[in-house]
């Protein structure tokens, strides 16, 4: 059980890492409210812990009904202490061939949503000088792979919004991290994943090895969702928990590779970005 019992809100907790962070903070005493768009899925939620297992249909790109709603699990429940934006969804496309609505739904989900979610509870959380807010990344909010522009795109958004945030209520006692997961045993790259079809060739040879490789990946993933959830819980009783936190060897392996590349591209390219100071 937990030596201070929290209460968290995780939103998407009907599957993938969602469920796993609910089911690994019920387990260790914590009380949870959760987010599910569906209402079938919330008496399968509250069974979790029909004590401290809090459904509330929600649907995180619908901006206007999450302060009332935020307000509403408030006073059933108690004072939000933990604030996990898990909620988003990916989506795969060569952004020649996706449109701009792809784009647009893509934000609301992975940044619009998690930032009305942070606007609804930072008050609080600000009036009792604590908190913690744990933005769900991915990687690919560091690294970027083709065909998935829009997705890092909103990724890296919310990245640098939470980096940003966090130095902006530290001296409130409010601690913010990005958790950046790798690869993990969800369903995000099977029926989650929204796919832009096919329509220029020219991308055939960059797309095709990817988008059936990245199918036949799915279930197969090598992070552990449980596993997982035990690393959130571990940043959430950490003192000085970190800006960012990455989940899984894969995510180490790619970011050190890129943050090779770049200390290789900076040094080489150093002079010329010298160049456009004012002469001394």
């Amino acid at each position: 059980m937990a030596s201070t019992s929290k209460t968290f809100l995780i939103t998407g907790v009907s599957s993938g890492l969602g469920r796993a962070f609910a089911v690994g903070a019920l387990e260790t005493g914590h009380r949870v409210i959760g987010t599910l768009r569906r209402q079938s899925d919330a008496a399968a939620f509250a069974a979790l812990a029909p004590d401290r297992a809090h459904p509330i249909e929600l649907d995180v790109t619908d901006f206007d009904a999450i302060p009332a709603a935020v307000a509403e699990a408030e006073r059933r429940v108690g004072p939000i202490d933990v604030l996990v934006n898990n909620a988003g969804y990916g989506h795969e496309g060569v952004l020649e061939e996706s449109s701009m609505d792809d784009l647009q739904r893509q934000f609301a989900a992975n940044v619009f949503g998690p930032v009305a979610m942070i606007k609804a509870v930072l008050p609080g959380m600000r009036e009792r000088r604590r908190g913690h807010i744990i933005n769900v990344t991915s990687m690919g909010g560091f690294i970027t792979m083709p065909g998935i522009s829009f997705y890092c795109g909103s990724k890296f958004a919310l990245e640098g919004i939470s980096e940003a945030l966090g130095k902006e209520v530290a001296n409130f006692g409010i601690r913010v991290t990005a958790l950046a997961p790798g690869q993990f045993r969800t369903d995000w790259a099977g029926r989650s994943m929204d796919r832009t079809p096919r329509s220029i060739a020219d991308y055939d040879t960059v797309m095709d090895p990817i988008r059936a490789a990245r199918q036949a990946k799915s279930g197969n993933q090598p992070g552990d969702p449980g596993k997982a959830a035990q690393a959130l819980l571990a940043l959430v009783d950490a003192e000085n928990p970190p800006a960012r936190l990455f989940l899984g060897e894969d995510a180490l392996g790619l970011v050190d590779q890129k943050l090779d590349r770049m200390r290789d591209e900076i040094s080489a390219w150093r002079e010329l970005s010298r160049s456009t100071s004012f002469a001394q």
